[in-house]
């Protein structure tokens, strides 16, 4: 997420930070089955759904935030939290599990001082978990946006982190 997609939402001023996501609205006016792209084009803005962007797209779209929450909450592709520069994907697959995988996991935790899920407070890295990354000849695997990481030990996770410093 870049710097002007941190400061975009909902920020200081109160007509600016709508301005780009009234332009979408606009573009899809009368549209019917125009949330998702909405959502898509909204997030790729702010970088993350707030509750404001919401509220919003609601109002602009006559559409109960509720229903809004239902679509952004069943797709995995939408945030509702602020996520980091750096998305962190530790696999947990069968390959991952029998190599110990949470080893992994618990190093990248200790380290950032989060857990699977969190963003840091300096929103350098999110930590997530993923079913299986697909490179089970690696395991144990992580991703680093799209930097695959393999054969791991937690010894080798500092090292790892400071790249993406």
């Amino acid at each position: 997420m870049s710097n002007e997609q941190a400061n975009n939402c909902c920020g200081d001023n109160a007509h600016g930070q709508f301005q780009k996501l009234d332009q979408i609205l606009t573009e899809y006016q009368d549209q019917k089955g125009a949330l998702i792209p909405v959502l898509q084009e909204a997030q790729n803005i702010y970088g993350y759904l707030s509750k404001e962007v919401i509220d919003r797209i609601g109002k602009k779209m006559a559409i109960p935030t509720s229903q809004i929450y239902g679509v952004a909450t069943f797709y995995s592709q939408f945030h509702l939290k602020a996520r980091g520069r750096n998305i962190i994907r530790v696999c947990q697959g069968t390959a991952c599990h029998v190599r110990d995988a949470k080893t992994i996991l618990r190093a990248l935790e200790d380290n950032l001082k989060i857990s699977a899920g969190e963003t840091t407070t300096d929103r350098k890295f999110t930590l997530e978990t993923v079913a299986c990354i697909g490179a089970c000849g690696l395991a144990p695997v992580l991703m680093v946006n799209d930097d695959t990481h393999g054969r791991l030990t937690p010894e080798a996770i500092p090292d790892i982190l400071a790249r993406y410093l």
